[in-house]
C-alpha cells in the first residue's frame, strides 16, 4: 500500500471554512506525510486554494435540502464512480495535524474502515458503556470500492435520513462489518482531551496531548478560534488563547 501514491481527501462547501483552512491542512499533510500522495478537495468552489490541490465538484448524493451542509454529504464518498482511485484518508477540515500520518495507511487490514471511536463526556460514561459509534472526522476507505455503503443508503434513504442524526451514526451503520477504530491516542478532541475542565479553563490553557498525531475540532471552538481564545458566553466552554496551535495550524 504504501509503495502506491495515496489520497487525502476533504470535502469544502458553503462558506463556514475559507480556502485557508483546506490550504492549511494540505500544508500540514506535506510535514506529516511521507508516503507518495495527492491531496483532493471535493468542492463548490475552489477559488483561492493552493495549485497543488487536486479539486473536483462534490459528487452527487440525495439528500434534502434541511441536511445538506451536514455530514451526510460524506455518503458520496462512497459512490463507485468518483474520479479518484486508491487508497484515500479522509479528513475534515477543521483538523489539526501534529504528528505522522503514515500509520493511518498502514493500520488494520487493506480493506477494512478505520475510523475514530467517537468521543462522549466523561459523566455519559459513569452508568453505561462508551455508544459503539465511530467520529467520521478521520476515515480511511478504497475509492470506488465501497459502494456498498452508497447503495445501501439510496435503499434506505426516508428511514436512514428519520432514524440517524448526526449523519455518522449512520455512516458507523453502514460500515460496521468493516469498521475497525484507530488507536486511542492516534486521533484526539480538543473539547475532551485538551480544553480544561471548569474552573480551571480561566487559568490555563489548554494542553496539547504529546503522542496525538491529529487534535479534531468538532463543533466549536474551530481552530483559529482557540488559537485566539474562545468564549461562547457559557463558564465552561471558555478557552484561553492556545498558542501552540500555531505551531502545526499554518
Amino acid at each position: 500500500m504504501s509503495q502506491k501514491i495515496v489520497k487525502i481527501v476533504t470535502l469544502k462547501w458553503g462558506s463556514l471554512y475559507g480556502p485557508e483552512y483546506a490550504n492549511r491542512l494540505c500544508a500540514a499533510v506535506n510535514r506529516n506525510l511521507s508516503i507518495p500522495h495527492e491531496f483532493v478537495c471535493f468542492t463548490d468552489n475552489p477559488e483561492g486554494l493552493l495549485p497543488e490541490i487536486k479539486t473536483f465538484p462534490i459528487p452527487e448524493v440525495p439528500i434534502p435540502d434541511r441536511v445538506k451542509n451536514s455530514g451526510w454529504r460524506k455518503i458520496a464518498l462512497f459512490r463507485d464512480d468518483l474520479p479518484i482511485e486508491g487508497t484515500c484518508l479522509f479528513m475534515d477540515l477543521d483538523l489539526v495535524v501534529t504528528g505522522s500520518l503514515d500509520d493511518f495507511f498502514t493500520y488494520g487490514e487493506p480493506d477494512q474502515i478505520p475510523i475514530i471511536h467517537n468521543w462522549v463526556a466523561w459523566h455519559k460514561k459513569l452508568l453505561r458503556k462508551r455508544p459503539e459509534v465511530g467520529n467520521s472526522s478521520v476515515f480511511r476507505f478504497v475509492a470506488n470500492e465501497c459502494s456498498f455503503v452508497f447503495k445501501q443508503y439510496l435503499s434506505e434513504k426516508e428511514w436512514a435520513l428519520q432514524n440517524f442524526w448526526p449523519p455518522q451514526t449512520y455512516l458507523t451503520h453502514c460500515i460496521r462489518p468493516k469498521m475497525v477504530y484507530w488507536p486511542e491516542t492516534w486521533v484526539r478532541s480538543f473539547k475532551r482531551h485538551c480544553a480544561r475542565s471548569f474552573p480551571l479553563n480561566f487559568f490555563l490553557p489548554a494542553i496539547k496531548p504529546h503522542d496525538a498525531r491529529i487534535i479534531a475540532f468538532h463543533g466549536r471552538p474551530h481552530p483559529d478560534q482557540a488559537l485566539n481564545g474562545y468564549s461562547d458566553g457559557k463558564l465552561r466552554h471558555t478557552v484561553l488563547p492556545t498558542r501552540w496551535i500555531e505551531d502545526f495550524w499554518r
